[in-house]
């Protein structure tokens, strides 16, 4: 199973790639994440449906062709983390692959969200974007750890 992060990006910190790449690389080969960068549009003409359509736009278009779509919002669903590990069989047993969204500063479009198969809520706090691209991977992996019965979780 592929898993594909597109993330709306803008002047990402080192250790922001430096967090989301430690948790990659700890998946195996069957189970792969990818991150996947689309550019941040400029906010300064203040326009920010138009913003968020041209992001949304993009975001899009990247997303691979038969995949399971999952939008990041505040509105979703919660998950714990064993309930994250069983989806993440299901989307294995499924043999799909799956396509996690991280909007910009502003969100995700509505097009993402008409696009998405489910959305997903990490938590009801704000986070910054960048730090939801670690989050993720870090729940990935344990996710993975959990279906792998690897100590990692020991929760």
């Amino acid at each position: 199973m592929n898993i594909s992060l597109i993330a709306v990006e803008s002047k990402t910190p080192e250790w922001v790639t430096q967090g989301f790449n430690q948790y990659a690389r700890r998946l195996p080969k069957h189970c792969s994440l990818q991150l996947i960068e689309i550019r941040a549009e400029s906010r300064k003409q203040g326009n920010l449906d138009k913003v968020q359509r041209e992001e949304a736009r993009r975001i899009l278009e990247r997303i691979p062709q038969g995949s399971y779509v999952v939008a990041l919002a505040e509105s979703g669903k919660a998950f714990t983390t064993k309930a994250l590990a069983e989806k993440m069989e299901s989307w294995m047993q499924a043999g799909v692959g799956v396509t996690i969204l991280i909007g910009g500063a502003d969100g995700l479009g509505p097009a993402c969200f008409e696009q998405a198969d489910e959305c997903w809520s990490l938590s009801s706090l704000t986070f910054p974007h960048a730090l939801v691209r670690i989050i993720v991977a870090e729940q990935i992996y344990r996710a993975w750890t959990i279906l792998s019965s690897h100590p990692y979780h020991r929760g």
